[in-house]
């Protein structure tokens, strides 16, 4: 294991970015930059029968107008389409390509079909009103309805519109256990479809260099970008180079479908040309995430110990399906849960729809497992007269039980659940909860108690470990330089990261520059996904850090003339006996550089074994004023087991992130077509977001345990927040609304939904 100081240290980048010093692919404006806008399809599903763009061409400040055709006879290629998973029949799934620009046959509202460059964008947003374009408009689908006899097939060679069929664990084991149970609990739910609606849209600047392509973008994963443009096609060298990025959480990885016409049209204009998605584009084209129907039953013996569960999903993946459709079967693990199940089996079908693509948001997958297991926990309590907290105790999985392998996917390597849940309860101090219902009652309101054990894979996805890798230097100068392979998007790495490295040397993290995004510096790199910055770039930064203390030791040693045995570090300076010693600028100084910046590198490498789990417990309190619905939270806590903890003001920061998502998915975060396909939550007036009114402060604290699956023993903390809010916040509200007879709700939690669900609750009692 490597020693890391767990200390709190404030994130270095907040004062540039809050004085708008950050540097954005927005901020950038290369000389000669020309502005490129998409003409989109307003129907759901039709055909095109013709298109006519000479007036746009000839209109002021146009420099170019692509189709679909243009792309194609430029040799360039559709994202690719398909998933490894099989249809329910055993037959390959549908590969069909997610077209940059379609030409034939539109399959959601907002799909590209023409690029209009013009000097400003002002003249390119006019130009493309000028695009004519005909369609004849087909029977659309939008919801579970897809899969019902005689629905629309969104793809003619798929007539049932079954994307793909996925099943795993014991399906006998389970049938055999919920007919042989005490008790079986049966929970039907929806989740609701999310927007992702980063600060910053998405966006794409390429820059012709002497024959190369400079691609700047907001993406998370500069070399899955890099290689996504090959793919499509381009035969020039690609240099992708990503700076600050406002928010991704999942959106902004792999293919970028408008990157390919903004390079293609810079290229062939021999101009910097950029795309910038506008907000009513985002919510229009953004990969759409979470929605899904499901049902678990979990089978009880007469002692309340868990014997069997299966949960079965139908999942609407929208108009394609690409890998990015899979991040949900990935994380079927999690069905597990903290908890000792000896059979469980899950059992998805994903379907087609005429409605945008479905794909990872923070968590993918996590938070809907745990919700699942979680709420029906929930409903079992009430069912069999126990304590929720008293059923969820009876059968987490001991310590002593550890490593532990679950009946569907993961092996937990290490975890003190019950320790983890014990901290929470103190915490939320659960024990004075009845004085709060008490006292809310007598203010007329409803109060509810949520809770969620949760657990999840990072560093995944599962049994598929990407390696990362870093480099750190000694600058010319005497400072310090790291370049890892990670990618932040906000997640503080420009602090962390820096952070192991002036640990390790003994000198502020101020000294130690930080440097990321650009696909010429290292020859690969992880980017960002799957809560594995810490458990995965961070080994590779200390042991890149490793790497060059040994090397300049080693010089400082032949400064010094003595063995390498003689030479200590600390505080940035070499010494030997005879207080002989070598600062750091004085080494960079005293041996053969590199190069003219630096004096020394090492490169770190990692590659785990295997996933770690980071686990917690959250507990929410909400409110709901019956008389108008509102749902106010008004108590949080939560304890995370992350293992290391490197920085826990930055880990806290994480998972605030992380509730408030959860908290905005449950009490009003909606995507909502009509049966037509016509968006209709398709800006902020529409779409409810939280905001800062609308969550308490947080009370959080960590329980470690490290891993041994890497050096660090770190085990990830990015979608932690959102894995554990999504549940104990659906729970609170269940909780509230079951003091007023509503004993089946699902999200999302509106004012008006809930107080309909009170009134229905009323009439009927």
């Amino acid at each position: 294991m490597i020693e890391i100081r767990q200390q709190d240290v404030k994130r270095r980048e907040d004062l540039r970015l809050a004085t708008g010093k950050g540097q954005y692919t927005g901020d950038l404006r290369p000389e000669g930059m020309a502005f490129m806008v998409f003409v989109r399809s307003p129907h759901a599903h039709a055909d095109i029968m013709s298109m006519e763009v000479g007036a746009a061409r000839e209109a002021p400040g146009v420099l170019a107008v692509i189709t679909g055709e243009d792309l194609r006879a430029a040799g360039l290629v559709d994202a690719p389409g398909g998933i490894a998973f099989k249809r329910p029949d055993g037959s390959e799934g549908p590969k069909d390509g997610r077209p940059s620009l379609v030409t034939t046959r539109v399959r959601h509202m907002g799909e590209a079909v023409v690029a209009v460059v013009a000097e400003t964008r002002m003249q390119a947003e006019d130009a493309a009103e000028l695009v004519e374009i005909e369609y004849e408009t087909l029977p659309a689908v939008t919801s579970a309805a897809a899969v019902e006899p005689g629905a629309p097939a969104v793809w003619e060679h798929v007539p049932d519109n079954i994307a793909y069929h996925w099943s795993g664990g014991d399906a006998g084991a389970v049938e055999t256990a919920l007919a042989s149970a005490a008790h079986v609990t049966r929970l039907p739910m929806r989740i609701s479809r999310l927007a992702v609606n980063s600060m910053e849209t998405r966006n794409a600047l390429v820059v012709p260099q002497d024959g190369r392509l400079l691609v700047h973008a907001s993406h998370q994963s500069p070399f899955l970008l890099k290689g996504a443009l090959e793919q499509a096609g381009f035969k020039e060298p690609i240099t992708v180079q990503v700076g600050d990025v406002g928010g991704s959480f999942g959106l902004k990885s792999g293919y970028l479908l408008e990157a390919v016409p903004v390079a293609h049209a810079a290229r062939l204009l021999n101009r910097p040309v950029i795309w910038e998605s506008t907000r009513s584009e985002a919510f229009l084209t953004d990969d759409h995430a979470r929605e899904m129907t499901s049902v678990t039953e979990i089978g009880f013996d007469a002692d309340h110990r868990i014997v069997g569960m299966r949960v079965r999903i139908a999942y609407q993946v929208g108009a394609y399906v690409a890998s990015k459709s899979g991040g949900l079967v990935n994380n079927m693990g999690g069905f597990a849960g903290p908890y000792d199940i000896p059979a469980i089996h899950g059992h998805l079908d994903a379907y087609f729809s005429n409605t945008n693509f479905l794909a990872a948001y923070r968590g993918a997958g996590r938070p809907e497992a745990t919700l699942f297991v979680e709420r029906a926990l929930d409903v079992a309590a009430r069912e069999l007269g126990v304590s929720r907290f008293e059923l969820r105790r009876r059968n987490l999985i001991p310590e002593d039980k550890m490593p532990y392998r679950t009946a569907l996917t993961f092996e937990y390597d290490c975890g003190a659940f019950e320790k983890v849940m014990d901290k929470a309860m103190a915490l939320a101090d659960v024990d004075g909860y009845e004085d709060r219902r008490r006292d809310s009652a007598a203010r007329g309101k409803l109060r509810g108690l949520g809770l969620s054990n949760s657990i999840e894979l990072a560093g995944g996805p599962y049994g598929v470990f990407a390696p990362d890798i870093a480099r750190v230097a000694l600058l010319a100068d005497g400072r310090l330089r790291v370049q890892p392979g990670s990618m932040s998007v906000g997640q503080s790495f420009e602090t962390v990261f820096p952070q192991i490295v002036a640990d390790r040397f003994g000198v502020p993290g101020e000294s130690v520059v930080y440097d990321q995004g650009n696909t010429d510096i290292l020859p690969y790199g992880r980017g960002n996904g799957g809560s594995s910055a810490t458990c995965v770039g961070g080994p590779a930064v200390a042991e890149a850090t490793e790497a060059l203390v040994s090397e300049l030791v080693a010089r400082a040693a032949a400064v010094l003339e003595v063995g390498p045995e003689a030479v200590t570090l600390s505080e940035g300076i070499f010494r030997a006996e005879g207080n002989r010693s070598l600062t750091l600028a004085e080494l960079a100084e005293a041996t053969e550089r590199e190069s003219d910046e630096v004096a020394a590198t090492g490169e770190g490498k990692f590659k785990p074994a295997a996933g770690t789990f980071p686990n917690g417990m959250h507990i929410c309190e909400v409110e709901i004023d019956p008389e108008t619905g509102v749902v106010e939270v008004a108590r949080y806590s939560a304890v995370e087991d992350i293992g290391t903890v490197v920085n826990p003001m930055t880990a806290d920061g994480q998972i605030h992130g992380g509730v408030v998502q959860g908290i905005g998915q449950v009490l009003g975060e909606e995507i909502v077509y009509d049966e037509d396909g016509q968006l209709l939550t398709g800006s902020f007036m529409d779409y409810q977001m939280p905001r800062a009114a609308d969550v308490p402060f947080f009370n959080l604290a960590f329980h470690p345990v490290p891993t041994k699956v890497n050096p660090l023993g770190a085990k990830g903390v990015g979608e932690a927040g959102t894995v554990g809010a999504l549940s104990a916040t659906m729970s609170a509200v269940a909780d509230a609304l079951a003091g007023a007879g509503v004993m089946q709700f699902d999200m999302p939690a509106t004012p008006h939904r809930v107080w309909r669900a009170i009134r229905e609750a009323q009439q009927a009692g």
